[in-house]
């Protein structure tokens, strides 16, 4: 997990710059906690189960849990409230082209946008209606260049011609979406993985704890009674 959000920043952090102040909550900047919270667990884990401690496997249980219900509560939220999560997603994404995206050569919202749109055949978030009149152009109804079809890109003034049937007609938050959806199932088996592999650290801590608390008993009482 750790490794994913390294390579997600260094291959996609660019992403992160369509929702400035969302970038936080980004897909890197969560792959990457989560993967600095999965390395203190099975830190905690192994330490625990190598000198078992009865207390640090304890903590990697409780922590665990706690991860996991996070989790829970995280996607049924996400899944009750994925009409207002999309609305929202939407509209910042149009207030970020209207108010940071030029085209100078530095420009991370223009060189993300121009990526998108290429990849995925598409044209704003909703559609070239989203790029007229933005702050880059106030006046005109224009579209980025990348918003082109393929067989109009030789034309560097494509974008600007006003002849919409050059441009893709649908926009970018379908594309990704109906993207998303096609692998779905990747997904969702990624987290059954995930989900086990929870599962399986909670019952293992525990059984490991429990035998560990049996064990001590059983020296404690044999020792009382060589004793005596």
């Amino acid at each position: 997990m750790l490794g994913a959000g390294i390579w997600l920043r260094l291959a996609y952090g660019g992403y992160a710059s369509l929702l400035h102040q969302y970038s936080v909550i980004s897909a890197d900047s969560l792959c990457l906690a989560a993967g600095i919270i999965t390395f203190v667990l099975a830190f905690c884990g192994c330490c625990g189960a190598w000198f078992q401690s009865r207390c640090m496997l304890i903590t990697y249980f409780i922590l665990v849990v706690l991860v996991f219900t996070l989790q829970l509560v995280a996607g049924t939220l996400a899944f009750a409230f994925r009409g207002e999560v999309s609305a929202t997603l939407i509209k910042e994404l149009q207030d970020g082209i209207r108010r940071s995206f030029n085209e100078t050569s530095d420009n991370a919202v223009a060189i993300t946008w121009n990526h998108l749109q290429s990849q995925f055949h598409c044209c704003g978030v909703e559609g070239p209606n989203d790029w007229f009149k933005i702050a880059a152009w106030p006046q005109e109804d224009w579209v980025p260049h990348a918003c082109c079809y393929t067989k109009f890109t030789s034309d560097q003034d494509c974008g600007r011609t006003n002849e919409p049937d050059h441009w893709y007609q649908v926009g970018c938050y379908v594309q990704v979406k109906m993207w998303f959806i096609e692998r779905l199932h990747v997904v969702g088996l990624v987290g059954m993985v995930f989900a086990f592999v929870q599962l399986f650290g909670m019952i293992a801590s525990l059984l490991l704890f429990c035998t560990l608390g049996y064990k001590r008993r059983s020296h404690t009482y044999k020792s009382y009674h060589s004793d005596t």
